[in-house]
C-alpha cells in the first residue's frame, strides 16, 4: 500500500496510515523518484493499492506489463490538500475502503441504426438535417410551419405534423402525429402540402427536437436518443449536431435496478396498493403491470429513486448494491475510528459533480474539512433509508448529501429521505441527513458535525432489501443505548401500524388474503387477525380492501414491537357445523346473520323458522340439506301493490 506525499505538498501520519492494513510503504515523488520501489513491489507478485488517482496512467501502464491491476485511491484532494490539521484518519479509511469490492451490473443493449426524425419549426431543422444526412437517415417533420422556402434537392423527405404521442428510448421510439402530410414537390417559393390526416404513425432511432416547445418527455436530458436544442443558440445546435452523428451502432447500458416481482406491493386483486416508486420515477420508466409494476432498463436513467423508495425491496438498486455501498461505508468508519479520527461526517457524492467539486476545492481553496469523508456513489440520489441508518450506527456525526445547484435528477425523494431521518435521528439526538445544493467549492468547508453514538456498532450488512433496513435501524436503536419508544413517522414512511376497528371488524379475514407482505395473519385453529409490524410497508392494501372500512394507517416506528412477533388484533370464538360439528365461521357473525334473516326474510321466518338451521352448517352440509328438502323458492308471498301519490 503505497502513500505518497506528492512532493511533500501533504503530510503522511504514519501511525494513522497503518490502521488501513497491509504493507505501508511511503515515498514523496512516487511516480518519478520513486517509480523503482513501484516496479520492485509488482515484482513480489502481491496486491497493490496506490493512494494516486492524477498519475494512475503512469502506473497502469508499467502494470500492465507485469499482468497486475493497482487499486487506485485519491487521498491528496479528498484528504491531504486541506487545511485541516488532522488528515492522516481519513487517509487510512479511504485507502482501507477503496479495497472492498463493488460488484458489477448486467447490461442492456441499445441498438440504433442511425434513422432520425429532425422535429422543428421552419428551415433551421432542414438545415441540420442537410448536415446530418451524410451520417444519418434523417427525415424533418414541421409542426405548424408557417412559409417554409423548398430546398434545390429533395435529399431527404420532409413532412408536416404534430407529434400526439411519443414513448420508446434510443433505437425504438414510436410516434404518432397529427395533422400529418407531405410536402408536394411542386412546391414553388414556400412548401404546400398534401392532405392531412391524424394518427399517423412512425417509428425512428433518434428524436431531434428543434421545436424549442415542451419537451416530449418528461425528465427529457436523460432519454436516450432524445436530443433537444434551441435554434435561437446556436451553440447547443452545433452540440446537438455533434452528439447526433456518434448514435449509429450498439450501445451497452448498465441495467441499475434490479427488480424482484414477488417482493412488489403494489396491488392485490385489482386494489391499489404501494405507488412510491411510480410517484418518483423521473423518466417514466415505471409503469403498472397488474398486481406488480415493469422497469424499462433502456429508458432507466439510474437515479435510483425508485430503489431509495421502495419499502420492500422489490426495486434494489445495482449499481452497486446496497449492501456492497454498506460494506464500504463500515470499512471507512470503523478505519477511521481506529485511527483517531472523531465525528466523522459522511459526503454522498457522484462522479461528475461531487469529485469535480472536491477536487476544486482541494486546488482552489480551503479543501474538505478533515473529519469529512467522501463516499462516492454513482447517483446521490441513489441514497435510502437503509445506508443513513447504517452510517449513524457505524458511528456517523452527520451525513450530507452533495447535489447540483441545478440537479439532473429530481431530488424531491432526497429531501423526502431528509425529512424521514431526522424524525428518526432526533429523539436520539442525531442530525439528520443534509441536502447540500451547491456548486461553489468553498461550500464543502462549511459542513459541520453534530453529535455521534458513543459505542457505534460494526454490524456485518448481510441481508438485503427490506431485512436490511431494519437491521441497521435495529443496529442503530441499540448502539444508542436509549429506551424504545414509539416515534411518528411521516405520511408515506415504510413503517407503522395497522389499527383495528374491533367492534366493525366481522374476521372475514380478506385484508390476510390481500396484504402483499404477510404483515396480517390468520389462525388455522380458530377465527384470529394477528399483525406483525416489523412487515408492515404501509401499502394500504388492507385499508382499501375491508369490507367494513374497519381498518386505519398509522406511520411510526416503533423498535419495540419488532421483536414481539405478531399480536392478536381480534380473535372469536369459531362457530361449529349444527351437523358434523366442523367450525366453519366466527360465532358471533353467525348469531347475527340468523338473527337478521330470522325477523326479517319470509325464507327464513314464520313456518320457515327451521331453515335457519342451513346457515348453522358448513358449506358441504349446507348442500346435503337443501338438495334433500322440499322448499318452494318461488312461494313467495304477494309483494305490496304500489301507490300512487
Amino acid at each position: 500500500m503505497f502513500a505518497c506525499s506528492c512532493d511533500e505538498t501533504m503530510r503522511l501520519d504514519a501511525k494513522a496510515l497503518a490502521q488501513a492494513g497491509g504493507e505501508l510503504r511511503t515515498a514523496t515523488q512516487l511516480c518519478r523518484k520513486g517509480i523503482g520501489a513501484f516496479r520492485d513491489a509488482l515484482a513480489e507478485g502481491r496486491p497493490l493499492t496506490i493512494g494516486c488517482t492524477q498519475e494512475a496512467p503512469i502506473f497502469q501502464e508499467i502494470a500492465d506489463e507485469a499482468g497486475a491491476t493497482p487499486i487506485f485511491v485519491n487521498i491528496r484532494e479528498q484528504a491531504g490538500w486541506s487545511e485541516a490539521a488532522q488528515t492522516g484518519a481519513k487517509m487510512a479509511a479511504l485507502l482501507a475502503a477503496s479495497a472492498v469490492e463493488m460488484p458489477g451490473t448486467d447490461l442492456v443493449t441499445l441498438e440504433s441504426s442511425g434513422v432520425a426524425l429532425i422535429y422543428g419549426r421552419d428551415e433551421a431543422a432542414i438545415d441540420v438535417a442537410r448536415r446530418l444526412s451524410t451520417t444519418l437517415d434523417v427525415t424533418v417533420v414541421l409542426s405548424k410551419p408557417g412559409e417554409v422556402i423548398p430546398p434545390g434537392r429533395g435529399d431527404f423527405p420532409i413532412m408536416r405534423g404534430t407529434i400526439r404521442q411519443a414513448s420508446g428510448y434510443l433505437g425504438n421510439f414510436d410516434l404518432v402525429f397529427d395533422d400529418s402530410s407531405a410536402a408536394l414537390p411542386s412546391s414553388r417559393g414556400a412548401l404546400r402540402w398534401e392532405a392531412a390526416r391524424n394518427g399517423a404513425r412512425s417509428r425512428c432511432d433518434i428524436i431531434i427536437d428543434l421545436t424549442a416547445g415542451t419537451p416530449l418527455f418528461p425528465a427529457h436530458d436523460l432519454r436516450d436518443g432524445y436530443l433537444r436544442a434551441d435554434p435561437a443558440r446556436p451553440e447547443t445546435v452545433e452540440k446537438l449536431i455533434l452528439d447526433a452523428s456518434g448514435l449509429v451502432g450498439s450501445f451497452d447500458k448498465p441495467v441499475y435496478v434490479k427488480f424482484t416481482e414477488s417482493l412488489c406491493a403494489h396491488s392485490r386483486s385489482k386494489r391499489t396498493g404501494c405507488t412510491r416508486c411510480l410517484d418518483n420515477c423521473p423518466t417514466g420508466a415505471i409503469t403498472s403491470a397488474g398486481d406488480t409494476v415493469a422497469i424499462s432498463a433502456e429508458i432507466c436513467a439510474g437515479c435510483g429513486a425508485c430503489a431509495s423508495v421502495c419499502p420492500t425491496g422489490a426495486a434494489a438498486y445495482a449499481l452497486p448494491p446496497s449492501d456492497a455501498m454498506i460494506s464500504k461505508l463500515r470499512v471507512l468508519l470503523t478505519t477511521y475510528s481506529k485511527a483517531g479520527g472523531v465525528a466523522p461526517v459522511v459526503l454522498l457524492h457522484d462522479e461528475a459533480h461531487g469529485t469535480a467539486l472536491i477536487d476544486a476545492a482541494a486546488r482552489f481553496g480551503r479543501g474538505l474539512p478533515g473529519n469529512v469523508i467522501p463516499l462516492r456513489m454513482n447517483e446521490v440520489t441513489q441514497a435510502g433509508l437503509d445506508l443513513i441508518a447504517s452510517a449513524y450506527a457505524y458511528g456517523a456525526a452527520g451525513v450530507v448529501a452533495l447535489v447540483r445547484a441545478k440537479p439532473l435528477h429530481d431530488i424531491a425523494p432526497l429531501h423526502r429521505l431528509a425529512e424521514l431521518s431526522a424524525a428518526i435521528l432526533a429523539p436520539l439526538g442525531l442530525q439528520a441527513l443534509r441536502v447540500l445544493e451547491t456548486d461553489d467549492p468553498d461550500a464543502l468547508w462549511e459542513i459541520t458535525a453534530g453529535s455521534c453514538l458513543p459505542a457505534p456498532s460494526k454490524f456485518l450488512p448481510m441481508a438485503t432489501g427490506r431485512h436490511l433496513t431494519v437491521t441497521a435501524l435495529k443496529e442503530l436503536h441499540r448502539a444508542a443505548g436509549q429506551p424504545a419508544q414509539s416515534t411518528p413517522l411521516p405520511l408515506g414512511s415504510p413503517f407503522g401500524r395497522v389499527n383495528l376497528n374491533v367492534d366493525a371488524c366481522t374476521l372475514c379475514l380478506a385484508c390476510v388474503t390481500a396484504c402483499p407482505v404477510s404483515a396480517l395473519r390468520d389462525d388455522e385453529g380458530a377465527p384470529t387477525l394477528r399483525f406483525a409490524e416489523d412487515a408492515c410497508v404501509q401499502c394500504g392494501i388492507c385499508k382499501s380492501t375491508c369490507p367494513e372500512k374497519a381498518i386505519s394507517l398509522e406511520p411510526r416506528l416503533d423498535i419495540a414491537t419488532w421483536g414481539e412477533g405478531a399480536v392478536t388484533l381480534k380473535a372469536e370464538e369459531p362457530f361449529c357445523c349444527i351437523q358434523c360439528a366442523k367450525p366453519f365461521g366466527v360465532k358471533s357473525t353467525i348469531e347475527r346473520i340468523t338473527a337478521k334473516l330470522g325477523e326479517k326474510h319470509w325464507m327464513f321466518s314464520g313456518a320457515n323458522a327451521k331453515r335457519l338451521d342451513v346457515i348453522r352448517m358448513c358449506e358441504d352440509c349446507r348442500v346435503e340439506a337443501v338438495m334433500n328438502e322440499s322448499f318452494d323458492p318461488h312461494a313467495a308471498p304477494p309483494r305490496p301493490l304500489p301507490r300512487m301519490e
